[in-house]
């Protein structure tokens, strides 16, 4: 019996998130901590990552796993605000230091804020 092809295309998902922040496949490569050669090869041999890799490159764009499957392009990520969804695609084309600073700044406000 054949296997059903998944309706879902990883690494079609990859690559628009990638292009999104205008990464090469080098930057996904080491933003993600796998080998830029298994990345490639992925795509040459129309592979499909495996979970772990999966959870890695996530990590890398700064999403989750079940918001990486969860993109819905009329609506944004479900559940979230236009306002939100603005903040989340800002966000996905920081890099980690600004991230960070980014993290802090909203920390800093949030601790200063008075909600009396």
């Amino acid at each position: 019996m054949a296997r059903e092809k998944a309706k879902f295309d990883v690494l079609k998902k990859i690559d628009s998130e990638r292009i999104k922040r205008n990464w090469t496949e080098y930057t996904l490569a080491k933003n993600s901590g796998i080998p830029q050669s298994t990345i490639s090869t992925w795509y040459r041999k129309q592979l499909q990552p495996s979970v772990a890799s999966i959870e890695k490159i996530c990590a890398a764009f700064g999403i989750s796993v079940s918001q990486f499957f969860e993109i819905d392009e009329d609506r944004g990520l479900k559940g979230m605000t236009k306002d939100q969804y603005e903040l989340y695609k800002s966000w996905a084309k920081l890099n980690s230091s600004q991230k960070k600073a980014l993290l802090n700044l909203i920390k800093s406000m949030d601790s200063t804020t008075d909600y009396n």
